[in-house]
């Protein structure tokens, strides 16, 4: 799946790259994949495709971790990676979705955890029953304010924790663990930490720092764990992360801690993110 900085890179790279072309060919679920979900049934995806040109991606915003593209009276809505296949360039051995474009060239996606490409009226009469995107705000939205995330953390029990309160319930559509890292590194702050054990200062960092780390990582190109549209890894060093773990804290040295916690790792400074 994607996250949120990598849901903007995406979309403006195909915004740059793929729109005004036409689409030719569509194949989904030629490689069958456990986790990966369509809309009907996948052998239609040609019919509802072809001749279809890209007018342009996300025309409800970017609150999701999904990219959004718009094929004529179509929608295509993918939260796996995309990749886009020059003229004559190999193809992967192995895809969920491939489109083909009037000058040879495809875009694809290939699920690596789980994921969906869903394939439905651009009026959304025929959505997938059980996706829901929500309509809250991004936080690169100016309405993703202070007092906003105040809002939200008042609308919760004070005894989750931080991770809790920020990566389920779509409470911030499209914050997920890997983003999640270095937004509470940044902070200073432990991803068990309970809501109710932080004081008004902490609290106002920890906005700070979601909003100046997604920014970071949207504008250096997504995060290097991460591949863009060309198969190249963003800009944005992860500070915390697989690619980081065997490295110590760089403020002060300390080993990496990496824990399971929540459906998924979680990598702290015991010293620096004290709990």
């Amino acid at each position: 799946m994607i996250e949120l900085p990598e849901a903007y890179v995406l979309s403006d790279q195909i915004n740059q790259t793929l729109v005004g072309r036409t689409i030719v060919n569509a194949e989904a679920n030629t490689h069958p994949h456990a986790f990966a979900w369509y809309t009907g049934d996948p052998a239609d995806y040609r019919a509802k495709l072809a001749g279809k040109k890209i007018r342009g991606t996300n025309p409800q915003g970017h609150s999701c971790n999904n990219v959004k593209i718009i094929c004529e009276d179509m929608l295509l809505v993918i939260s796996t990676p995309i990749r886009y296949h020059e003229t004559d360039a190999k193809l992967p051995k192995s895809h969920q979705l491939l489109l083909e474009f009037e000058d040879k060239s495809h875009m694809s996606c290939t699920v690596q955890m789980w994921g969906v490409m869903f394939c439905y009226p651009a009026d959304e009469s025929c959505r997938h029953d059980g996706f829901v995107c929500s309509k809250k705000p991004s936080p690169y939205m100016d309405i993703f304010d202070e007092g906003y995330f105040d809002d939200l953390w008042q609308s919760v029990k004070p005894g989750l924790s931080v991770k809790e309160f920020l990566t389920t319930k779509q409470r911030i559509s499209g914050l997920g663990n890997g983003v999640l890292q270095d937004i509470l590194w940044n902070a200073g702050i432990h991803p068990r930490r309970k809501l109710s054990t932080f004081t008004e200062t902490e609290r106002e960092k920890l906005f700070q720092s979601l909003k100046q780390t997604l920014f970071a990582m949207r504008n250096q190109g997504g995060r290097n764990t991460e591949r863009d549209l060309f198969g190249q890894p963003g800009g944005y060093r992860t500070i915390l992360s697989s690619k980081t773990m065997k490295n110590p804290c760089p403020v002060c040295n300390s080993a990496i801690i990496r824990e399971s916690y929540l459906g998924g790792n979680i990598y702290y400074c015991p010293v620096c993110q004290p709990v």
